[in-house]
């Protein structure tokens, strides 16, 4: 079943973010075993995305956030970054698979240095209902 807009529009809190390796393999993401973050789609068509790590982790990647436009593109949603916490993801369109069952959408895409292994990136979101924390 295709995704209308409708079904994204609104605030989602993450519950997972995980790499998954060509063979299978499913490892810690990018943000430690225990990330947070919080995603929303305004129904007139702006994202933003803010994901941290939880850990002590002093030495890796605190935190990861953009925001710009979205659209749906078949059983895809494209976004198109225009402020971001990296430099090199402003101006640049981030397409990723989508899914969404039971409250949770999930959305996945390849990740990777060119020439090396790909790895898929998998960020598992829960609907937030009201103010809820």
């Amino acid at each position: 079943m295709t995704a209308a807009p409708s079904d994204l529009v609104g605030a989602w809190r993450l519950e997972s973010y995980v790499g998954v390796e060509e063979d299978g393999r499913v490892v810690e993401g990018p943000l430690g075993p225990d990330p947070a973050g919080l995603l929303i789609y305004s129904a007139d068509g702006h994202v933003s995305v803010s994901m941290m790590r939880t850990d002590s982790e002093a030495e890796a990647t605190r935190f990861m956030g953009y925001a710009g436009t979205w659209r749906l593109d078949g059983e895809q949603v494209v976004h198109a970054v225009s402020v971001s916490s990296h430099g090199y993801m402003i101006g640049s369109r981030q397409v990723r698979d989508l899914a969404l069952a039971d409250g949770r959408l999930t959305l996945s895409g390849s990740a990777g240095a060119a020439g090396g292994p790909r790895q898929r990136r998998v960020l598992t979101w829960r609907r937030t209902e009201g103010n809820q924390p």
